[in-house]
């Protein structure tokens, strides 16, 4: 038994080790390597990416602290918590909604909230370019309504990169969320009603408490792809406004620097790694109470 677990599972470990073990120790190579003339690197070991990111070597060779790079990780950081907590404020209510219908609009509503993935993400990005551009469809309605009659570009900031990743990745939080309200049980709701619980003490003591392994997936899917988004700063922040998925992205193409990319994708990593472990730590501290 134990001879047919070990080469019954070698495929799956060779292939992991190939597409995921093996590209990050590359990364982490690269990261410790010197930039080529020419772009590229080669294989020196220096810490020179590292100390770029937080550091610029001045007129006189000494270091002088500079912290652009700090800000990047910081938007990144916060627009991604931005993000989540909006998905979960807006994911909650549609998905316990989508609860409560018959069987058939439930599957109806389940297609449209999965329709977005069909499409390009790409599509879906540009078309906030429609909605929040001059003599776009947000512009145009309140003009309509007379409430404004010039109104500033809504493009090109990061409430607009905002909305982008809030509508990207919202699906991601509403399914998790919706199968953990399906498999809660209706008689504890209206327990809670018999003994005089108003709603929102049936909400806070009851229902999120018992929904809340669903919210912390739902976070879990779109907090970390939040923090390498690409096209929302692109087209939503007209390439002004950096964020690390596009800083990346960069150093890669145009500035040719790739142990600077490499490093910045290994700062990255781990601050998805720190995430995941605070919420894993957080899971057994909560089944340890639990068994005791």
């Amino acid at each position: 038994m134990r001879d047919f677990r070990f080469w019954g599972l070698l495929p799956a470990h060779v292939l992991m080790a190939l597409t995921l073990i093996v590209p990050i120790l590359i990364i982490v190579a690269v990261s410790f390597s010197t930039r080529g003339a020419y772009g590229g690197f080669e294989f020196t070991f220096t810490t020179d990416a590292y100390r770029q990111i937080l550091f610029n070597e001045g007129w006189t060779g000494e270091l002088e602290f500079n912290p652009q790079y700090l800000y990047i990780i910081g938007r990144t950081v916060l627009l991604a918590c931005c993000t989540t907590f909006l998905c979960m404020a807006l994911a909650f209510p549609i998905a316990y909604w989508i609860t409560l219908q018959g069987h058939k609009a439930r599957v109806i509503l389940l297609f449209a909230v999965t329709l977005p993935f069909w499409v390009s993400m790409i599509v879906r990005v540009y078309a906030w370019l429609i909605i929040l551009g001059n003599d776009g469809v947000i512009e145009k309605g309140l003009r309509l309504t007379g409430l404004v009659d010039d109104l500033p570009s809504l493009l090109f900031n990061n409430g607009a990169m905002l909305a982008g990743m809030v509508y990207s990745y919202i699906p991601l939080m509403i399914l998790p969320v919706f199968a953990s309200i399906e498999k809660l049980d209706p008689a504890l709701i209206e327990a809670s009603h018999d003994l005089h619980g108003s709603r929102w003490v049936t909400l806070r003591r009851i229902i999120l408490p018992l929904c809340w392994p669903g919210l912390v997936a739902g976070a879990i899917l779109v907090f970390v792809p939040c923090l390498g988004a690409v096209l929302e700063p692109v087209l939503l922040g007209g390439g002004k406004i950096l964020m690390m998925g596009n800083l990346i992205q960069m150093q890669f193409g145009g500035a040719r620097n790739w142990p600077f990319g490499a490093s910045i994708a290994i700062v990255l990593m781990c601050l998805v790694m720190v995430f995941l472990l605070l919420n894993g730590l957080r899971a057994t501290r909560k089944a340890m109470e639990e068994m005791a």
